[in-house]
């Protein structure tokens, strides 16, 4: 069995746009879609409707949302100490994964990434108990992964005023906390060469979308990649291009 899992950052909740991200879904096909920004959960359901997707989960106001094919035997919004957007664990029917969906803090700056390691050990604490499971971290982490190239000069002045008045330097702390727990970057491993870009949709230039699994679980993650075509349909949807990945059961 392979759970075909879509990560989808739909923007400001998704309002207006429902058809081409109801398409985009389609698309890709997968069999659990876990968003952020999902904050009207009227557009959730349309999307349900839309795409024919029976099971469904979404609260005003908090970021993480799904849509499944299959039946989901469990699903719980988390709230980690000092985060700015709960996280949401699902559990799908019939199947040992356990997915984690999560939205962390926005913005370049050495605080906000200080926020954002934060926000990823706050997590990791509260899930210690499936440490041993096998288990899905997945979402928009609004960070860069060590060693991975900022392009400063695509970047709005605000934000590179940011950087410039923090330190000069982006720091990598939230990503590299990941790796240290013992995590594998799922895109990364299988594309070591790729940049992987999912943001904006316009103009791709930086990649703040992941999807980590435990290292001894590494094996089964046999496909991760960027949805980006057709092109002016993913412009249309929204300013996050969607991560798709296979999960071998």
């Amino acid at each position: 069995m392979t759970l075909r899992l879509l990560s989808y950052n739909i923007r400001f909740g998704g309002l207006g746009r429902e058809e081409s991200l109801a398409e985009t879904i389609v698309a890709a096909a997968p069999d659990l879609v876990v968003f952020q920004e999902a904050t009207h959960p009227d557009v959730i359901e349309r999307l349900a409707e839309k795409t024919k997707f029976p099971f469904w989960a979404a609260r005003r106001n908090h970021s993480i949302g799904y849509l499944s094919r299959q039946e989901v035997e469990y699903h719980e919004w988390h709230y980690p100490a000092g985060a700015r957007h709960s996280f949401l664990e699902i559990v799908p029917a019939g199947s040992d994964a356990r997915v984690f969906g999560l939205h962390l803090s926005a913005r370049f700056s050495r605080w906000d990434e200080r926020r954002r390691a934060r926000e990823i050990r706050s997590l990791l604490e509260g899930i210690k108990r499936h440490q041993h499971g096998f288990h899905v971290l997945v979402g928009d982490f609004n960070t860069l992964a060590p060693g991975e190239v900022l392009e400063l000069g695509k970047m709005p002045a605000w934000i590179r005023a940011l950087i410039w008045i923090s330190g000069r330097k982006l720091q990598r702390e939230t990503i590299q906390y990941a790796l240290d727990a013992g995590y594998v970057d799922g895109y990364r491993m299988l594309h070591p060469e790729d940049k992987g870009y999912t943001f904006p949709t316009w103009d791709p230039h930086v990649r703040l979308d992941y999807l980590f699994v435990p290292q001894k679980f590494k094996e089964r993650v046999v496909k991760c990649e960027v949805i980006t075509e057709p092109r002016e349909r993913i412009k249309a949807a929204s300013d996050h291009c969607p991560l798709a990945a296979d999960i071998r059961g």
